[in-house]
């Protein structure tokens, strides 16, 4: 805190020689004037000598007598002048000694006090700010040093009392001005910053060494987590990056384990460890994932890098139908009690539905249109078709980021016009439609499906043949041999189950074109009429004939890995199940019924369907049902229903 602020205001004194004899001779002319007016005022009062002799003396005095005495009383006013002039002079001389005096004095005690104060303000000063300041140069001079007078005129011998004052209260030396701008020694507050800063420097260094030896005796420990927890219940391939303080030594996949257990790999580099499911996790359930023994790049403790995160409820797509009134896509949770629509038209033919977007076919007089919009139905915007014509059995693919069709012009006839094209293009309306092409000519298709997590496409044409196309390589087309129908493809697997021409449903490698036959259920429901694979076993509808052919009853059978059957939805013979699929982890099962199947007609659309359709969705661990919806073409669903 300054000082500055807090000395009193004191007049200003005369300092050098030349300002105290200024001052001196200041102070005689005051007085030689003072003694002036006080003389000038006696003589206008006092009468004249011989006004104050009475009457009678005058009249009798001789004139001899007056002439004489006239020279007397000259000779004594001379004499009187004489010595009231030195009387004056002395006093002046006096008033003049005495209040130079008392001023140097006055001079030796301020600068006796502003030095006190100086020193009193460098002790208790707290160390500077480390802001540009200018530089205050202090000179020095040999002790018992006379100073120099500037001014030869000072050098009159000093008074009594000015030599007293200057003994009770000795001036400063005089600084000295410097000689060059390196002159001057640093200033102390400019010590004490420094020394103020290196031990500032000083203590991080060692808190910072501490701490990394706080950390190397500690282990690795987790300093940040990303994980995307609703992608991941809705498509495989989702990541959980773990990123460490430190970098790691290698990290073997042995060393990371997931619970509940689902597959993964394992990828680390650095301080990162990235584990990806190659499945989709299920839905409101707590993962843990643990990287054992993990240690520093540079040695140290072994610790156990652990962290939680816990995945979102599921929700679905509906479409319900309405003959009377607008078809309308609904997005619910799995209680059915959340229900919000959020497309209408008049006639949707069919409906598919990524993380992000929403891919409608509606119906209109003039030929289909194919819209894209988000989630939420807003946003929509066309798609261009081939020409004008009609759209079926949709699909998306969220990794490639496309939409596939089939597609058959409006003017068809035996010799002109498109039937059943398979065509795909860029969800974002980016670049024309393509129709895939089987040795240079467009291939009109029975059945196809995108394999999952990729852009590829597994189709089999009007003559049998089932081939793979990747739309996102120009590797060409892939023959796989004959088949009959396309069941379904695996998640994360590469696999597609596929029934051949005579009869066998077998697992149909797509990465190497190798089968093997689908081991049978246990206990055998026998032959399945659809099947539909999910991450750890099938969905199997099986239809019961009796002697002469006709149903009796279906059931949907939920067949683990290991062949371990159990029933989960059964119908008499009056319903019909038309379509049963999985969510994508395989947690639940939505199976569509339609009831009361002589009683049930069908509506007029592309793809007809029984107006009264349901979906139950059947919790597969415990084979309860859930809730039963009404609407169809559930958006776990690959495929539009076949009936």
């Amino acid at each position: 805190m300054s000082t500055d602020d807090e000395r009193p205001e004191v007049p200003a004194v005369p300092r050098t020689r030349a300002e105290m004899r200024a001052a001196r001779e200041a102070a005689e002319a005051a007085e030689a004037e003072r003694i002036d007016r006080a003389v000038a005022s006696a003589d206008h009062v006092a009468p004249p000598v011989d006004q104050a002799a009475p009457p009678a003396a005058q009249s009798a005095a001789q004139p001899a007598a007056g002439a004489e005495d006239a020279a007397v009383r000259e000779a004594a006013a001379r004499e009187a002048a004489a010595r009231e002039a030195a009387a004056r002079e002395a006093a002046v001389r006096e008033a003049g000694d005495r209040e130079v005096a008392e001023q140097e004095a006055a001079a030796r005690k301020m600068a006796a006090f502003e030095a006190a104060a100086r020193e009193d303000a460098e002790a208790t000063a707290l160390p500077p700010v480390p802001l540009p300041t200018e530089p205050v140069f202090v000179g020095a001079a040999p002790i018992g040093a006379a100073p120099i007078s500037a001014d030869p005129i000072s050098a009159d011998p000093i008074s009594a009392a000015e030599a007293e004052a200057a003994e009770e209260f000795p001036a400063p030396p005089a600084p000295r001005a410097p000689v060059g701008r390196d002159a001057p020694h640093a200033p102390v507050s400019r010590r004490r910053f420094a020394l103020t800063l290196v031990a500032v420097l000083g203590v991080l260094v060692v808190v910072g060494t501490g701490l990394g030896i706080a950390s190397l005796l500690q282990g690795p420990r987790i300093s940040d987590v990303q994980v995307n927890a609703a992608q991941a219940i809705e498509s495989s391939g989702s990541r959980v990056i773990l990123t460490a303080n430190q970098a790691l030594a290698d990290i073997d996949p042995a060393q990371v384990t997931v619970e509940p257990a689902v597959p993964f790999t394992v990828d680390a580099s650095g301080r990162g460890v990235g584990v990806r499911f190659t499945v989709p996790l299920d839905d409101s359930t707590e993962y843990t994932i643990r990287v054992a023994d993990a240690v520093g790049a540079g040695g140290g403790p072994k610790t156990t890098l652990t962290t939680s995160f816990t995945t979102p409820p599921s929700n679905i797509f509906l479409l319900r139908r309405d003959v009377e009134g607008k078809d309308k896509i609904f997005l619910t949770d799995l209680s059915g009690e959340k229900a919000v629509p959020v497309f209408e038209h008049d006639k949707i033919n069919d409906f598919r539905a990524t993380s992000t977007k929403l891919v409608v076919a509606v119906e209109e007089d003039e030929g289909s249109r194919l819209l894209v919009m988000d989630r939420d139905g807003k946003n929509p915007r066309e798609l261009k078709l081939p020409g004008d014509g009609y759209v079926g059995a949709i699909q998306v693919s969220e990794r490639g980021g496309l939409v596939g069709y089939s597609y058959s012009d409006k003017e068809l006839s035996d010799t002109e016009g498109r039937a059943s094209v398979l065509v795909t293009q860029s969800l974002t309306g980016d670049g024309d439609p393509q129709i895939i092409e089987v040795a240079g000519a467009e291939a009109s298709v029975f059945v196809w499906q995108f394999v999952p997590d990729s852009a590829a496409v597994l189709f089999i044409d009007f003559d049998g043949a089932l081939s793979l196309v990747d739309r996102s390589t120009d590797t060409g087309v892939q023959a796989l041999g004959l088949a009959a129908t396309i069941q379904g493809i695996s998640r994360g697997t590469y696999t597609a189950i596929v029934e051949r021409l005579d009869g066998a449903v077998v697992e149909l490698n797509l990465a190497d074109g190798s089968e093997q036959p689908l081991a049978a259920s246990d206990p055998d429901y026998g032959i399945a009429s659809s099947i539909t694979p999910f991450p750890g076993g099938t969905l199997r509808h099986v239809v019961a004939r009796d002697d002469e052919g006709l149903p009796i009853g279906q059931v949907v059978v939920r067949v683990d890995d290991d062949g371990a059957a159990t029933p989960l939805v059964e119908v008499g013979s009056t319903d019909s199940i038309l379509q049963a699929c999985a969510s994508p982890s395989g947690q639940y099962a939505a199976v569509v019924v339609a009831p009361d199947l002589a009683n049930n007609a069908y509506d007029g659309m592309l793809l007809p369907l029984p107006e009264n359709v349901e979906t139950h969705l059947i919790d597969m661990a415990s084979g309860k049902e859930i809730v039963a919806l009404t609407g169809f073409d559930a958006s776990w669903c690959q495929t539009a229903p076949r009936f």
